[in-house]
């Protein structure tokens, strides 16, 4: 319970911090049998697909070093799914959110590329 309290106050952090870079929320917690997309957002004409990670410890590297190539997988298969129900496909990539305590959110464009 702690747990999801604390993801979604991870993730509503997120889409504010990219909101006021200007992009615009799409989705949220998008689910399909493939996995889950944290966050969709709309930047310009790009669909970006964005993990938040949150982490109260940097002992295995930090939230960023925790999107593993399994993880990047799963969000590259959820995010075909997503962009299947599209009529047309947009360009696309992938952020990462990544949280630490207080600290400010470390926005990380282009975090790996896999939609092929």
């Amino acid at each position: 319970m702690l747990k999801a309290l604390l993801g979604q106050t991870a993730e509503t952090r997120a889409a504010s911090f990219l909101q006021a870079h200007g992009l615009r929320l799409v989705a949220r917690n998008w689910r399909c049998r493939f996995g889950e997309i944290d966050l969709v957002m709309q930047d310009g004409a790009t669909l970006v697909f964005v993990e938040v990670r949150l982490r109260t410890r940097s002992d295995f590297g930090g939230a960023a070093a925790s999107v593993t190539a399994a993880k990047q997988r799963k969000l590259a298969a959820a995010a075909r799914q997503y962009l299947s129900a599209l009529k047309t496909l947009p360009p696309c990539r992938f952020d990462v959110v990544a949280l630490a305590g207080e600290a400010p959110p470390e926005w990380i464009r282009n975090a790996f590329d896999d939609m092929g």
